[in-house]
C-alpha cells in the first residue's frame, strides 16, 4: 500500500495576528512603567494610522524602560511581519518565548515563520511546541492532542506518536480515528497484531471508515490471510475513494497474493499512473518478474529505488541482474 497518512494544514498567520490583538493575557505588561505605557500607547495609535515604521519606533523606547515586556516584544513582531522583515520579527518572537515559555502564540507563529523560510525543521519544532503548550491550557482538548499526534506522525517520533494517542484514547475510548492512527503507529513499530487489532476497533466504531478499510486489508495481503475478507474491504474502499492509488495498489497486490497475474499489472499499472510512490513500483517489478518480464520488472524496480533509496530488499532484487543504465 502507498503513502496512507495525510499531512496537516498549517492554517493563516493572520489569523493568529487577529487572535493575538484580542487575547493579550498571556502576556506580563507592567502598567506602572508610565513611561513604558505613553510610549506603548503611542505605538498602537500610530499603527492604527498606518504609520508602521514610526510604531516601531515607539515600541522600541517602550522596551528601553519595560524590555521585560513579552506583549512589547510580540506586538513589535507583528509590525516586522507587516514589513516582511522576517528575520527581525523572529528576533522579537524569540524574545518573547524566553519571557513567556509556557506561551502558544509566540511558537505557533515562529512555526509559520519558519515555514515560509524553507526551515520545515524549525517549524515543526516550533508546532510541537506550541501544541505541548497548548494541552496544558486545555488538559483535555483532544483536538489539540490530535494535532501534535500529527506532528510526531510526520516527525517518524512513533513512540512519542504512541502516546499521544494513547491518552487521546484515555479520554474518549471511541474515537475511530485516535484508533487508525494508532494502527498505523503499531504498524510502523513493526507489531502488526496490535495494528490489525486497533484498526478493527476503528472500524467497528466508524463502518465507513474507508481509510482503515484499505489499511487493515493490505495488512491481511501482507499477511497472506483473511484474503476474502481483505477484497470486500478493499474494494468497498475503492467505491468511495476509486481514485486513490493506495487502494488500487492494495487490490493490485492482493491479486498477486491471489496468482492472478494479469488483474494484478492492470491495477498496479493504474495505481502508478494515479501516484508515484515507492511501494507501488516495487510491487509493479513483482508482478512483471513473476510473468518473467524482467525488463519491465527491472525498470519499476529503478523507479522504486529512485523514490526511496533506502530499500534493501529492492537493491538485491536488482543486484541479481547485470548493470541497467541510469534512468
Amino acid at each position: 500500500m502507498a503513502s496512507k497518512l495525510k499531512r496537516y494544514s498549517q492554517g493563516s498567520f493572520f489569523c493568529l495576528l487577529i487572535f493575538l490583538s484580542i487575547n493579550t493575557k498571556a502576556f506580563a505588561f507592567d502598567k506602572k512603567a508610565s513611561a513604558s505605557l505613553s510610549h506603548y500607547i503611542m505605538a498602537a495609535m500610530y499603527e492604527q494610522l498606518g504609520d508602521i515604521d514610526t510604531a516601531i519606533q515607539e515600541y522600541k523606547k517602550a522596551l528601553k524602560t519595560d524590555n521585560k515586556s513579552s506583549l512589547i516584544h510580540i506586538n513589535l513582531a507583528s509590525l516586522y511581519i507587516k514589513k516582511n522583515e522576517i528575520p527581525k520579527a523572529i528576533e522579537e518572537l524569540n524574545l518573547t518565548v524566553k519571557l513567556e515559555p509556557d506561551a502558544v502564540e509566540p511558537h505557533a507563529i515562529l512555526a509559520l515563520l519558519y515555514s515560509s523560510q524553507n526551515q520545515p525543521d524549525l517549524a515543526t519544532s516550533e508546532y510541537e511546541i506550541a501544541l505541548k503548550n497548548a494541552s496544558k491550557r486545555e488538559p483535555n482538548n483532544i483536538d489539540i492532542y490530535k494535532t501534535l499526534g500529527a506532528i510526531y506522525l510526520q516527525q517518524k517520533k512513533f513512540k512519542e506518536a504512541e502516546s499521544t494517542y494513547s491518552l487521546i484514547l484515555g479520554l474518549s475510548p471511541d474515537d475511530a480515528q485516535a484508533h487508525f492512527y494508532l494502527g498505523s503507529i503499531y504498524e510502523e513499530l513493526k507489531d502488526r497484531p496490535r495494528a490489525i487489532a486497533e484498526l478493527k476497533k476503528s472500524l467497528q466504531l466508524n463502518a465507513d471508515y474507508h481509510e482503515a478499510m484499505n489499511y487493515l486489508g493490505y495488512l491481511y495481503v501482507e499477511e497472506n490471510q483473511n484474503l476474502n475478507a481483505a477484497e470486500t474491504m478493499i474494494k468497498k474502499a475503492l467505491t468511495m475513494q476509486p481514485d486513490s492509488g493506495a487502494y488500487v495498489d492494495s487490490l493490485g497486490w492482493l491479486y498477486f497474493k491471489q496468482g492472478k497475474l494479469p488483474e494484478a499489472i492492470k491495477e498496479l499499472e493504474k495505481a502508478a499512473s494515479l501516484m508515484e510512490d515507492p511501494v507501488i513500483y516495487g510491487h509493479l517489478g513483482d508482478a512483471y518478474f513473476k510473468i518473467g518480464d524482467t525488463a519491465n520488472a527491472k525498470l519499476n524496480w529503478q523507479k522504486s529505488l529512485k523514490l526511496d533509496a533506502k530499500q534493501d530488499k529492492i537493491k538485491e532484487k536488482l543486484g541479481t541482474f547485470p548493470p541497467v543504465p541510469p534512468l
